[in-house]
């Protein structure tokens, strides 16, 4: 690492800590030429993602859109904004995980759905009716009835576990 007052290449690492909650390390080092201290930040570079829309336009996936739909679902609600930027960042881990560099739109907005679901059930629906286009009251109560029979099977089918 370059020293930035002498700008020679060579230093040390006196001390590594996490930072933003792991995301990051932070260095604190010291350059072998003037031995001045400095400070270094470390994160992973993140491939870029991108959203292909419905219509084939592609556009840089953005956290934010995320997370405004999520805060909107959940208005007037009693779930702390923690509980909402938890939810967000294992909705992006998520996708970010898969690796690839392109996701659909729709594949993402299922994920939501899917994870909001147990998130909170009021909060899913009116997702739901904005990602779905709910045209009449008759794609409500259909979705109200999935919810409540998915409510009523049994843990061990509704996540599809095996003993």
């Amino acid at each position: 690492m370059k020293c930035p007052y002498c700008k020679q290449a060579d230093s040390r690492v006196i001390d590594s800590r996490a930072a933003d909650d792991g995301a990051t390390i932070r260095r604190r080092r010291e350059c072998n030429g003037c031995h001045k201290r400095f400070t270094t930040y470390e994160v992973v570079e993140k491939v870029p993602l991108m959203v292909v829309k419905h219509d084939g336009r592609r556009e840089p996936f953005d956290r934010d859109k995320i997370l405004n739909g999520i805060i909107r679902s959940c208005d007037k609600r009693d779930i702390s904004m923690e509980r909402i930027l938890n939810f967000v960042s294992d909705v992006e881990r998520d996708i970010r995980n898969t690796m690839v560099q392109e996701v659909p739109s729709k594949k993402i907005g299922e994920m939501i759905m899917e994870r909001l679901k147990d998130f909170d059930e009021v909060a899913y629906i009116r997702f739901a009716s904005v990602y779905r286009r709910f045209a009449d009251i008759t794609n409500f109560l259909e979705e109200l009835k999935e919810l409540q029979e998915r409510r009523n099977r049994p843990l061990d089918i509704r996540y599809n576990k095996q003993d």
